[in-house]
């Protein structure tokens, strides 16, 4: 409109002074906008002028072929982006809201946890991969996603095999990504060459290898799955070395969103009703709770069920805090006597191993009733047949019991011969531990002192000088 209007004056067509709108116009052409309007600008000149704007017609006209090729779409320029096998380990990652990676960087993975880092996932460099993958565990155990071990192919994955094991057999989430050789060097002799995928498979829920660049973010969501559904344990995930810097279209992957928290399982009514009814008939109840309530949250509806209903309480190792240790029914200062002596056990996400005896006697009761809740099937009944066993998960089974009992009006007496027979032996046991607390005091000033000091009974605190 500017050029015409100096035309129509009688000024020049092509004045200097047009040129910022030349230039503009030539942006917005190239575009892929108003592509016609040069026309109609054109038409504005005379015939002593056409050269020139024949010639910028061209220009502009070229520019606006590119733009409509590639420039105009602007998401076609997002659709030939590039990422590569390191970039799209990163982004299905946090994808999977991972937020920790620890391991020990080199070769192929070191561009992985530059990818990592950058995608805002914390990496935390360690000094071995034992430790690494024990660091893992412990954070999926405490945050209930997944911490990622990431190490180097050979000797890098076989250290972190001790941690993996362990998360697998303790059931803390862990996903450990190693690096391997190329695969056109398979069986060649490449560098820490390692059956890694198939010695995976013994210390964990899933291993596999990613069969392409595009498969990388459903192989990672499953593994994330894996590790967090059911009983929670360790995932491997096997990252080819020519897959980590081998570019393919951002187009050309198919990206799995996050996959949901485990879904909330519930026991079967009948099987809850009967272990409901076992608990108001028993005379001498005890409630364990396991490293699976801790891990489920559970400790609110645990106590709960604890408070209205009275029942003595033991907690495992795993199992402490759930219910605090000062809580007036906890037993776990008369543990031996309990466990003994009990006709009825709750075991709320604890399992009948070497910690609880394997539920077998003397250590228990013959014919004591075991009323088992587990999220994992295949732990039901192991070592000790349950008189209850209820599926599901530890928080949710635990409401149902509590709403089935509250239904009786049922709470165990606090006189019962049973909890006074459980409080003789507690403060028994309270006063043998102060006496040897003040023998061990005295055994430690005469040793300082530079007293030569005898047991007269290595199992006895009784000594002389």
């Amino acid at each position: 409109k500017f050029v015409g209007q100096q035309r129509l004056s009688g000024g020049p067509a092509y004045s200097v002074v047009s040129f910022p709108l030349l230039v503009a116009l030539a942006i917005y052409t190239a575009r892929g906008h108003f592509v016609n309007h040069i026309e109609c600008f054109c038409s504005l000149v005379d015939r002593g002028d056409l050269y020139l704007w024949k010639w910028l017609y061209s220009l502009f006209s070229n520019l606006a072929d590119k733009g409509e090729r590639g420039m105009a779409p602007q998401n076609a320029e997002e659709e030939d982006e590039c990422l590569s096998g390191a970039q799209l380990v990163a982004k299905a990652l946090k994808m999977q809201k991972v937020e920790y990676i620890f391991g020990i960087v080199g070769i192929p993975v070191t561009e992985i946890a530059i990818a990592a880092q950058a995608s805002g996932i914390k990496y935390v460099g360690m000094r071995n991969e034992q430790s690494a993958s024990y660091a893992a565990s412990a954070v999926g155990y405490l945050t209930g996603r997944p911490g990622v071990c990431l190490v180097v192919s050979g000797p890098g994955l076989v250290h972190a095999l001790a941690g993996m094991a362990n998360a697998n057999m303790n059931c803390w989430p862990l996903i450990v990504i190693g690096g391997s050789s190329d695969r056109n060097q398979e069986t060649m002799g490449a560098f820490q060459e390692f059956p890694q995928v198939e010695t995976c498979r013994l210390y964990s829920k899933f291993s596999a290898r990613p069969s392409s660049l595009e498969a990388i973010p459903a192989v990672i969501e499953k593994a994330v799955r894996s590790s967090i559904y059911g009983r929670p344990g360790a995932c491997y995930v096997d990252i080819p070395g020519d897959f980590v810097n081998q570019q393919v279209n951002k187009s050309a992957v198919r990206y799995v969103e996050c996959c949901p928290a485990p879904p909330i399982s519930m026991a079967e009514e009948l099987a809850v009703s009967k272990a409901a009814s076992f608990i108001a008939h028993s005379r001498k109840p005890l409630l364990i709770i396991g490293k699976g309530a801790a891990y489920a949250h559970a400790e609110d509806s645990i106590r709960k069920l604890v408070d209205q209903c009275g029942l003595p309480f033991l907690p495992t190792p795993m199992g402490k805090g759930v219910v605090p240790d000062n809580h007036p029914c906890c037993v776990a200062a008369a543990r031996s006597r309990a466990l003994q002596s009990a006709d009825v056990i709750i075991l709320l996400g604890a399992r009948l191993n070497w910690i609880l005896h394997f539920g077998l006697p003397p250590r228990f009761r013959p014919d004591v009733k075991i009323i088992q809740v587990d999220i994992c099937a295949e732990e039901l009944g192991n070592n000790v047949r349950p008189a209850a066993a209820l599926l599901g998960d530890i928080k949710a089974v635990t409401e149902q019991l509590l709403e089935h009992l509250n239904r009786k009006l049922w709470k165990y007496p606090s006189g019962t011969e049973w909890w006074s027979e459980l409080q003789a032996k507690m403060k028994s046991n309270e006063e043998t531990s102060k006496v040897l607390m003040i023998s061990l005091d005295l055994f430690k000033k005469m040793n300082a002192s530079g007293n030569k000091v005898v047991f007269l009974n290595p199992s006895s605190p009784c000594f002389f000088l």
